[in-house]
């Protein structure tokens, strides 16, 4: 059984817990460590993820998990052949380790897909690191980072969201701006041109809550409605169609 959870994050084919004491428990496919309980065996039931406590808030990945802990610190694990968790190295790890530089951080996201992983900073500023291929890291190159460099464009984020291939950030005045791969308008910026830095997001002003999908992007508003943009081939956007779309339209 669980332990009294607090917060949840489902990966590709694990998930993860944040518990009321702080610890992270996981469970699922284990291939590459992304358990973080020293194994690559999967677990059917949720196990400890070796050595961590003080943990405020996690992201389970494709195939690897983060967390962000009490002193602003982060710790990944898993899977790390393009740098995504930021140790400075491609070894996969099976157990928790430091991510490098990162200090006071707030929040972290783990890319989907894409082998990336990023973290919002408590001044509104923002950090990527891992595979860049299409600009995901926000940095302004294509190039892998092996440690955290800085989001070019950031500078009031509250909530960030890692998809496969772009990220989007959710301002402090409700709105939004994303970068990355742009080839089925997850973007929101009204084309389908890929960005290496943050750009805002039409017409958006009202975000409360964001969420980075599989090439495409969603966003809770500040009066309960919804808004989704990007790839609908299966009616993902909720629009009463299955035509892609590079602007937000609304959830009906």
């Amino acid at each position: 059984m669980l332990f009294r959870s607090i917060a949840v994050s489902a990966g590709r084919l694990h998930t993860c817990a944040l518990l009321a004491d702080s610890t992270v428990r996981c469970w699922g496919y284990n291939g590459n460590g992304q358990l973080g309980d020293n194994t690559v065996i999967q677990r059917s039931t949720s196990v400890p993820v070796s050595g961590l406590s003080t943990v405020t808030t996690i992201s389970a990945g494709y195939a690897h998990t983060c967390a962000v802990l009490g002193n602003g610190t982060g710790r990944c694990w898993g899977n790390n052949g393009n740098g995504q968790l930021g140790d400075g190295t491609i070894t996969q790890r099976l157990t928790p380790v430091a991510v490098s530089g990162l200090a006071s951080a707030v929040g972290i996201t783990a890319a989907i897909q894409g082998s990336y992983t990023c973290a919002l900073l408590s001044n509104g500023t923002a950090s990527c690191w891992g595979l860049n291929s299409n600009n995901q890291l926000g940095d302004g190159t294509v190039t892998q980072r092996l440690t955290p460099v800085a989001v070019s464009g950031l500078t009031t984020a509250v909530q960030l969201s890692a998809g496969d291939l772009h990220t989007c950030a959710r301002l402090s005045d409700n709105s939004m701006k994303c970068w990355g791969y742009n080839g089925n308008g997850q973007l929101g910026d009204g084309t389908q041109t890929q960005r290496s830095t943050a750009t805002a997001v039409l017409g958006m002003s009202t975000s409360s809550s964001i969420g980075a999908g599989f090439r495409f992007t969603c966003s809770m508003l500040t009066d309960g409605t919804a808004k989704c943009w990007g790839s609908n081939g299966n009616g993902q956007l909720g629009n009463e169609t299955t035509i892609q779309s590079i602007n937000p339209v609304s959830v009906v």
